[in-house]
């Protein structure tokens, strides 16, 4: 620590407030909130220096090692701090904050109030012009699909011409007027005052209260069809008819009455999804799936604590009930900081049994489905794989981007049944019928760097004994990077493999996956790339599908022997008799369960040979 950080942390004051950490190039590596400015950022250093709390924490300890400098501004109260802390992170975007991705652009529905027409637009502007707001949504598509329903069952005006009360605009009106999706205020058709009380419908209608605005249309419906308007009534009662089809979609009997938001959370890597379900008046009236930039150090609680400040400092629209899947140390802080918002008592939960628990664990799924999506999208972008090869390429010091990419991984259970992956990605895209599996032979026990060892001359003794110009040897062709899933270790165990069959030239490097260090043979201190970088985020990818090839594989060889093993003893039962039962049964399990007669009815067992399989397997 400089004397002149040293003096800037003994002048912190002990108030609420937000600060900023900053490098020696003024860039602003983390914004932080604090109850006490002056506790909460000199426990950083204190911390840091022993063991346990945030010393434990890798992100923290590679923060405060780059901090030059610490910026602070005092607020009033924590919920301000919150506040302004969601502001700093969306306008600086510090490397080691938890943000939304494109959090700038997120849209929202806009109804301009300040017109004597107002019209319905999709924006992503927040403005103080007497407008009224509803989102934000996670995206343009999610935006149309409200809007397009609207349009359906409301008509508005989408022109942008200056209509005035009592002022005709147009002689004649546009095509939206006589295909009814237009009053046509723009010819005097419809009066200021019957228009605004459209309008109103819709913002019920948005709102999520469509049983309130269902009895009002039935009211007014009842008035028309007194009055003998039975074209007027006639058209009430479709809007009528179409709303409550809406509301069917959308009803969720389990939490009639209930006004509330869920929040699922799904993360991989240094990425998370955040599902979010609002629900008004026991109806799902929105449904939206938002993606953060999050370090995979960073806890789950201070993901959720980071979405809802960001997200909810934006909201135009706060429950009574927030559902959270984990529990948050600042819980106090960010109730507060919601009740503010909403201008009434905020609570935040966690669902721990019955229908919230199941909407919760459906709110996880979604996540976790679209951020599976998100990085499949990811990586069949060609641009952006060509960019995370070539900044791979960089920092490795290859001379050109790795277009070839093997990655290597061993798997075991407490020693035994040790097997090793090999997943072959080409232009940074899986080529899944290259994928090989070894089942390890010459190791005993948890040897990894053995196991790494034979492995890889198996592989690469095939490479340098291939016939030139053959389709097995072209299949085996050597790659432009070697990755081991391991430190130092493995890779020092792959040199030695390599050096013995010739491949001096082949470039290796091992992946750990405490930190996301990379190890190459010839470099003492590892490489780290920033966190957010897409040459990680495509070896994290590599080195994650090796795991899970090596992994089904393992399962699959202790499912067969944990079958085997309970057919080994049985007497006169051979290969083909063991297959002929489990296609008969299925498992050990249910010929124990089965009465003789249906074991003898098995092709080639008979009578004698079920009696003593059934006395066998009973003993």
């Amino acid at each position: 620590m400089t004397p002149e950080l040293e003096a800037t942390l003994r002048k912190l004051p002990d108030r609420p407030g937000v600060y900023l950490m900053k490098d020696a190039r003024g860039e602003v590596l983390y914004v932080g909130k604090a109850q006490s400015l002056r506790h909460r950022v000199r426990s950083y250093w204190q911390k840091h220096g022993g063991s346990g709390g945030y010393g434990d924490v890798h992100r923290i300890r590679e923060v405060i090692d780059r901090v030059a400098d610490v910026e602070s501004t005092l607020t009033d109260s924590v919920s301000e701090a919150l506040l302004l802390e969601a502001n700093l992170i969306k306008r600086y975007r510090p490397r080691f904050n938890v943000r939304l991705k494109d959090d700038k652009s997120y849209p929202y529905i806009k109804i301009t109030l300040a017109d004597d027409f107002p019209r319905i637009e999709r924006t992503r502007n927040l403005l103080n012009d007497g407008s009224r707001y509803f989102g934000p949504y996670a995206s343009a598509s999610s935006v149309d699909e409200s809007m397009n329903l609207v349009r359906r069952l409301f008509p508005f005006r989408t022109c942008t011409i200056d209509i005035r009360d009592g002022r005709r605009a147009l002689q004649r009106p546009c095509l939206l007027y006589h295909i009814k999706r237009c009053q046509g205020p723009c010819i005097e058709a419809i009066g200021k005052e019957a228009y605004r009380s459209d309008i109103a419908q819709v913002e019920l209608f948005l709102e999520g209260r469509q049983e309130t605005l269902v009895r009002a249309l039935g009211q007014e419906m009842r008035t028309a069809s007194e009055a003998q308007s039975y074209e007027r009534a006639a058209v009430l009662r479709d809007k009528m008819r179409a709303i409550e089809r809406t509301m069917e979609s959308q009803k969720m009997a389990a939490f009639a009455r209930t006004e509330l938001d869920l929040i699922g959370l799904a993360r991989h890597d240094n990425q998370a999804a955040i599902q979010l379900f609002a629900i008004r008046k026991g109806k799902m009236i929105g449904r939206d799936v938002f993606l953060l930039d999050a370090v995979h150090e960073a806890p789950d609680e201070e993901v959720l604590a980071s979405f809802l400040e960001q997200y909810y400092a934006r909201a135009t629209s706060v429950p009574r009930e927030v559902y959270v899947p984990a529990a948050m140390a600042e819980v106090t802080d960010l109730e507060a900081f919601l009740t503010e918002r909403r201008g009434g008592p905020v609570h935040l939960r966690v669902p721990q049994r019955g229908e919230k628990r199941e909407l919760m664990a459906l709110a996880t799924r979604n996540a976790g489905e679209t951020l599976a999506r998100e990085q499949a999208r990811w990586l069949a972008d060609q641009g952006k794989t060509l960019a995370a090869l070539e900044e791979l390429a960089s920092a490795l010091g290859l001379v050109g981007p790795p277009l070839r990419i093997e990655c290597y991984d061993i798997s075991n259970f407490q020693g035994r049944e040790s097997v090793g992956s090999m997943v072959v990605f080409e232009d940074g895209k899986a080529r899944s019928g290259e994928y090989r599996r070894f089942r390890i032979r010459t190791v005993t026990g948890p040897n990894d760097f053995a196991s790494h060892q034979e492995v890889l001359r198996r592989r690469f003794r095939r490479a340098r004994d291939g016939e030139e110009g053959n389709e097995e040897e072209r299949r085996w062709k050597l790659p432009d990077l070697v990755i081991v899933d391991g430190g130092r270790g493995q890779v020092s165990a792959a040199l030695e493999v390599f050096n013995e069959l010739g491949l001096h030239d082949l470039a290796l490097v091992g992946l750990a996956k405490e930190r996301e260090e990379l190890f190459l043979p010839e470099r003492p201190d590892p490489i780290i790339l920033p966190p957010t970088s897409s040459a990680l985020y495509l070896v994290q990818r590599i080195r994650d599908e090796a795991h899970r090839f090596a992994i089904n594989y393992h399962r699959d060889l202790r499912a067969k022997a944990s079958v085997r093993s309970a057919f080994d003893e049985l007497p006169g039962v051979g290969p083909k008799r063991r297959q002929a039962l489990l296609r008969v049964f299925g498992s050990a399990r249910r010929v124990r369960e089965a009465p003789v007669e249906q074991i003898a009815a098995v092709p080639g067992i008979g009578r004698a040979l079920a009696e003593r399989i059934k006395a066998t397997m009973e003993a």
